[in-house]
């Protein structure tokens, strides 16, 4: 972290005595409403659009020109005082408005509707958990019902373990 800003969110601090406070005060604001609860219209496209609204946010493509040109993969957000950028960073994460889903920015790139989680809770249930273990294919037997009930036992035990059916 530098003297003139936050470690994380990168905000504009005040300094000691610092004459026009309220510039830097504004631009910190502007930057939270950015990353607060982020939103954007659209991902990956490396032009900016014609006529953006105050507000609307879009993901940088990796090749971007024009106003958003040394921004690749960064967070660009229209406001009354024109383009803001946020680098992207691992732990990101923004809602993508077009697919209805969010968008991670991890290990260096952006993940659309990528979840990733240790288990799935629904309604206080879990209802999937870890993988477990593979079902065997039935095998010999000289009695195919036998075979196929077994194999069936197997997933549907399978399946309460995973959560996706009640015990």
């Amino acid at each position: 972290m530098t003297d003139q800003i936050s470690a994380r969110l990168a905000l504009p601090l005040l300094a000691a005595g610092q004459a026009g406070k309220e510039v830097t005060h504004n631009e910190a604001l502007m930057r939270l409403d950015m990353l607060v609860q982020p939103a954007v219209v659209g991902l990956g496209g490396n032009t900016p659009p014609a006529d953006p609204r105050p507000g609307q946010c879009w993901i940088v493509g990796p090749a971007p020109t024009d106003a958003w040109a040394g921004h690749g993969d960064a967070l660009a957000c229209w406001t009354t005082g024109g383009w803001r950028f946020a680098g992207a960073a691992d732990g990101l994460v923004v809602w993508n408005m077009s697919a209805s889903q969010p968008l991670a920015y991890r290990d260096g790139r952006w993940r659309d509707g990528e979840v990733v989680a240790g288990r799935l809770i629904i309604g206080g249930v879990p209802v999937v958990g870890p993988r477990g273990g593979a079902i065997a294919e039935p095998e010999g037997g000289t009695v195919v019902d036998t075979a196929a009930r077994q194999t069936l036992a197997r997933i549907l035990s399978a399946l309460r373990q995973h959560g996706l059916i009640a015990g």
